[in-house]
């Protein structure tokens, strides 16, 4: 049997395709709980429009949640916010008690750098 190699090329295309295609449903419907503005029945009807006309509702999410879905993604949502936080405050303390260790002569110059550096990594 022949299979042009134009075919093959067509073939992984479609195929590459179709996984987008699944991607991009699976990362609506993963957006549709992370949205903490949707009510639990809004979340129901996201998901039942995406699940069952999937073209639509992925259309229609993606034209009115769009923007919302990249700040999501980029913020990391309320906690990733709250983790953010959490690491400059620790950050922040863990540098003032290495600069009290430095004030008060229990560590040297060098040693200071170094660990600030540790920290600061």
């Amino acid at each position: 049997m022949s299979y042009p190699l134009l075919d093959v090329f067509l073939t992984m295309l479609w195929f590459f395709l179709w996984v987008l295609w699944i991607f991009l449903v699976i990362w609506v419907l993963i957006d549709v709980f992370r949205n903490d503005k949707i009510s639990g029945w809004g979340k129901a009807g996201w998901t039942v429009l995406v699940v069952f006309v999937p073209l639509i509702g992925v259309l229609i999410y993606t034209a009115v949640h769009g923007r919302e879905m990249t700040e999501r993604q980029l913020g990391g949502g309320p906690v990733g916010q709250d983790l953010q936080d959490s690491y400059a405050t620790s950050t922040s303390s863990e540098l003032s008690k290495l600069a009290d260790l430095y004030d008060r002569g229990v560590i040297t110059d060098a040693e200071f750098q170094r660990e600030k550096q540790k920290i600061l990594q």
